[in-house]
């Protein structure tokens, strides 16, 4: 009897371990080949794995909400029929205690890392991050832990770094490796960091309170909006402009567009184009900063923030949109935001950004202020598109008309954006969509 051992593959750069969310196969079901297998969860996106082989599948290594490091063998298939029992609770605890432990950095000549000694289950990442940041076992032991049987997963131990002073974000490799940290700390008059004592607050619900426990995505966005405002002091500047040409240029040409490209026209591709030309003259918003390090990218790709049904956020990435004309970047608009709402994303379709737009008009807001998505620098919020009146100027003399007017909000990280970039920036993109030729031909 043949047996094909499933693997937890690689999902994309920085990923290093998933969640096990629903198994779409049962012990003793047949399996196709690249049949959906089993649904899991990374910090980045869900996803569906296709099975890699055939037969019938007789072991499972993972159960639901369990955590699986890449390269795991999750599954078994027999490709002749049959089956075998299951691995049991300790069979499956022997092989995670076996996972090789990192090696921790030393301080002082003494060791405060995490041991394998330990009672407790600590998966490598949450290992790697404790080491990383210097946190001992008994430290460690103490925190409470949200995962499978209280194990401490890895929003656990970066919402604890939060409070305890010294935040532990992914970011990308620092240029020099000896490089500062992002921020520096603040010391109160005892010498420690004054961040250390921030405590959330404890809230006691009253009678009647429905209590709604956070999905893993929602954890994950606080998480990232917390540390988002922590690492990059934020300035916002507003810029109206006035986009009635290119809302009656859309109204001329949305039908023809449709019938011969099968995708519709919205307003977000043409937004994307004029944010896309203003990147290029102000190249410095299109940048990242790795503790003193400033890198200036070369590629320019978009994130757009998409709702999703459960309410939740993510963002896709238009890649190399500089490359793309308004066709191009249409279609890719479409199609990044309906595998979004299918869920059916891939991990390297939400990486990689380096600027991000943001539309809250499409709630109706009329404009916003954007926390901005590390670790970019800045972020653009779209408001809604709104009849006002205004003041139009021609030869013959001013007088007062009816124009399609909205707010631009521009979010930008003070440490390396100063006011007259981040505003210089956002005007330019105004100054592009105000300047749309009527007569456009796509």
């Amino acid at each position: 009897m043949a047996e094909i051992e499933i693997r937890l593959p690689k999902m994309g750069e920085s990923v290093t371990e998933a969640t096990i969310t629903n198994w779409i196969k049962n012990i003793g079901d047949s399996v196709a080949m690249d049949e959906p297998l089993v649904e899991v969860a990374t910090d980045k996106v869900d996803n569906e794995l296709p099975s890699e082989a055939a037969g019938i599948l007789v072991k499972r290594f993972f159960e639901k909400d369990q955590v699986a490091q890449v390269g795991d063998v999750i599954a078994i298939i027999s490709t002749e029929g049959g089956s075998t029992a299951s691995v049991d609770a300790t069979q499956k605890t022997e092989v995670q205690v076996e996972t090789p432990a990192v090696v921790p950095a030393q301080t002082n000549g003494t060791e405060n890392s995490v041991s394998v000694d330990s009672d407790k289950f600590y998966s490598p990442l949450v290992k790697s991050i404790a080491a990383k940041e210097n946190i001992g076992l008994a430290e460690l032991d103490a925190l409470t832990g949200t995962g499978k049987d209280g194990r401490v997963t890895k929003n656990d131990i970066i919402s604890y770094l939060s409070v305890r002073g010294n935040v532990a974000a992914e970011s990308p490799k620092p240029v020099i490796t000896n490089a500062p940290a992002a921020t520096a700390t603040p010391t109160a008059n005892n010498g420690s960091g004054f961040l250390s004592n921030i405590k959330e607050p404890i809230v006691l619900p009253n009678p009647g309170d429905e209590i709604i426990e956070m999905d893993r995505m929602r954890k994950l966005i606080a998480d990232h909006m917390v540390m988002s405002m922590h690492v990059s002091p934020h300035v916002t500047s507003y810029v109206e402009a006035d986009v009635t040409n290119i809302v009656n240029w859309r109204n001329k040409v949305k039908d023809s567009f449709k019938k011969r490209e099968g995708h519709n026209l919205t307003f977000t591709p043409i937004f994307i184009e004029a944010i896309v030309k203003a990147i290029k003259d102000f190249p410095m918003i299109n940048v990242s900063v790795s503790g003193t390090t400033i890198i200036k990218r070369k590629d320019i790709n978009i994130g757009m923030a998409t709702a999703l049904p459960s309410g939740n956020l993510i963002v896709p990435v238009i890649k190399n949109a500089d490359q793309l004309n308004l066709v191009g970047i249409t279609k890719q608009v479409n199609q990044l935001a309906n595998n979004a709402r299918d869920n059916k994303l891939k991990p390297e379709d939400i990486q990689g950004g380096t600027y991000t737009v943001t539309n809250v008009g499409t709630f109706g807001n009329v404009m916003g202020t954007p926390i901005i998505n590390q670790p970019q620098v800045a972020i653009l919020a779209l408001g809604a598109i709104r009849k006002v009146p205004a003041v139009i100027e021609t030869p013959e003399g001013d007088f007062i008309g009816i124009r399609q007017k909205m707010f631009l909000s521009h979010s930008y990280d003070h440490r390396v954006v100063d006011g007259a970039l981040g505003g210089q920036f956002v005007r330019r993109v105004a100054d592009y969509l105000e300047q749309f030729d009527i007569n456009k031909e796509i």
